[in-house]
């Protein structure tokens, strides 16, 4: 028997818990499949994240955990951190 969503009629707003999550690479070219509404860091680093505007912003020894950004990439060059899930 499927589990029961007891919130399936709920709106889902940004602050709302993730439906939507997969696993993502680093890439300096491809983007990720849908628009991130943030970004979960498992392993702690830099992480250079690019905006939809296609603007590259770095944010340096992030700790590792949920990073609170809408990004479409998180760019190989000047990203040290890794184990990333699209949220």
């Amino acid at each position: 028997m499927p589990a029961e969503d007891k919130f399936k009629y709920h709106r889902q707003e940004l602050d709302s818990p993730s439906r939507d999550y997969y696993a993502a690479i680093k890439s300096d070219t491809v983007d990720f499949a849908t628009f991130a509404r943030s970004v979960y860091v498992g392993t702690p680093g830099d992480v250079m994240a690019v905006r939809e505007d296609g603007v590259a912003v770095p944010f340096k020894n992030w700790p590792g955990g949920i990073l609170p950004i809408r990004c479409i990439r998180i760019n190989a060059t000047g990203t040290t951190a890794n184990d990333f899930v699209v949220l």
